[in-house]
C-alpha cells in the first residue's frame, strides 16, 4: 500500500497538517518536530504527493502570475522571461508551482483575477506591473487575497511589492550623458499608465532640470507597447531632429527598434541607451548601452514576499528595492 501523509503523521505522533508544513519548510514548526517528521518520512519511505498535501492543508501550492500583455508580447520580451525565472526559482524551493494568466487589457486581467480568487485555483497572485488607479490591485486588497506587485503600487504600506528605483536609475543615465557633453537628449517610453514608465520619464526630466537644460517636448515620444514597433514609430518622428545627439529608451526592445530604423536610413551618430540589459541589446552591432535592472532578482524577491506570507514566515519587510547598474557599451 502507498504511504500517505496520515501514515507519516501517525508514525511521528503529529497532525497531518504538521507534516504538510514540514514538507513546505514552514518556520512555524520547531526543529524538534521537523526532525521527528523527517525521521518518519525516511522510515516509511514516504514520497510527497502534491495533491494530497494540498488537500491536507487546504492549499493549492500554486502561484498565479498575471502577464500584462497578449501571449506573443509577453514571451517576446526578455524582461518577463527573466522575472518569471526568478519567481519559479524561489517557488521551487518551497514546492510551489506557477500558473500563468494572459490579459490583453485591464478589464481582461480583472476578469482572470476574479476567476482565480473566486474558485481558489491559486494561493497567491503575482502582478508584473502597477498602473495608476489599478483596479486589479484594488480588488485584491478589498478581498484580502494574498498578492505581490512587481512595480510600486499607489498604496505602498498596504501591499507587498518589489521594484527598482527607476527615477534614480534614469536620472543617473541622463546625468552620465550630460557629463559626456550631450545637451540634446531624446526620450522614448511606452504605456504611460504604468508606474515604471512614469518613473523613468520623471528621472529624465529631473536630470535635465538639475543641469539647467530645458525640456523640449519635440524630443519626447510615448508609444503603446514595450516593443520594437514603438521604437520604429519613435525613430520615424525623431529622425528629422538632426540636433539630437542621444536617446534614452525605457526598454531594450524599443532601442533595438530605433536602431533598426536608423540603420535603414543611414543614421549612426546618436548615442542610444536601452533598459533591462537583455541579450537582444547586448548582441546588437554595435551593442547597446543599457540599464541592468536585475529582472531575475525582481522575480526572486517577489516570490520570497508572497510565499513568506502564505507560509506565515516571520518577515519584517513588505517590499524590496533591487539595485540597478548602467552598463556602458559602444552603442552608436
Amino acid at each position: 500500500m502507498k504511504v500517505t501523509i496520515r501514515d507519516v503523521a501517525k508514525e511521528a505522533g503529529v497532525a497531518p497538517s504538521t507534516v504538510s508544513r514540514v514538507l513546505s519548510n514552514s518556520e512555524r514548526i520547531s526543529e524538534e518536530t521537523k526532525a521527528k517528521v523527517r525521521e518518519a518520512i525516511k522510515k516509511l519511505n514516504f514520497k510527497p504527493n502534491a495533491i494530497a498535501r494540498s488537500l491536507a492543508n487546504n492549499k493549492t501550492q500554486t502561484l498565479g502570475i498575471m502577464l500584462p500583455n497578449e501571449i506573443e508580447n509577453s514571451f517576446s520580451n526578455p524582461f518577463f522571461i527573466q522575472v518569471m525565472q526568478g519567481i519559479s526559482l524561489y517557488a521551487s524551493q518551497y514546492h510551489y508551482y506557477v500558473m500563468y494568466a494572459f490579459a490583453k487589457d485591464k478589464k481582461d486581467e480583472l476578469k482572470y483575477v476574479k476567476e482565480l480568487t473566486d474558485n481558489r485555483r491559486v494561493d497567491g497572485i503575482v502582478i508584473l506591473k502597477a498602473e495608476v488607479q489599478d483596479k486589479t490591485i484594488a480588488y485584491l486588497q478589498e478581498m484580502k487575497f494574498p498578492f505581490v506587485v512587481i512595480g510600486h503600487p499607489e498604496k505602498l504600506d498596504e501591499t507587498l511589492w518589489v521594484d527598482n528605483d527607476n527615477i534614480d536609475a534614469t536620472y543617473r543615465v541622463t546625468e552620465e550623458l550630460i557629463k559626456c557633453g550631450h545637451r540634446t537628449i531624446g526620450f522614448v517610453g511606452a504605456n504611460t499608465e504604468w508606474a515604471v514608465s512614469k518613473d523613468r520619464y520623471e528621472g529624465y526630466k529631473r536630470a535635465l532640470q538639475a543641469y539647467g537644460i530645458d525640456l523640449n517636448k519635440r524630443y519626447i515620444y510615448h508609444g503603446k507597447e514595450f516593443n520594437e514597433l514603438t521604437g520604429e514609430e519613435a525613430a520615424k518622428r525623431l529622425v528629422e531632429l538632426d540636433e539630437l545627439t542621444a536617446i534614452i529608451t525605457t526598454d531594450d526592445l524599443i532601442a533595438v527598434g530605433i536602431k533598426h530604423y536608423f540603420d535603414e536610413v543611414g543614421i549612426d551618430s546618436k548615442e542610444l541607451i536601452g533598459f533591462n540589459n537583455t541579450a537582444i541589446g547586448a548582441y546588437q552591432n554595435p551593442p547597446l548601452s543599457s540599464v541592468d535592472i536585475n529582472a531575475e532578482k525582481l522575480g526572486w524577491y517577489a516570490g520570497k514576499l508572497i510565499i513568506g506570507q502564505l507560509e506565515e514566515k516571520r518577515q519584517e519587510q513588505t517590499h524590496y528595492i533591487v539595485e540597478t547598474e548602467f552598463i556602458k557599451r559602444k552603442s552608436k
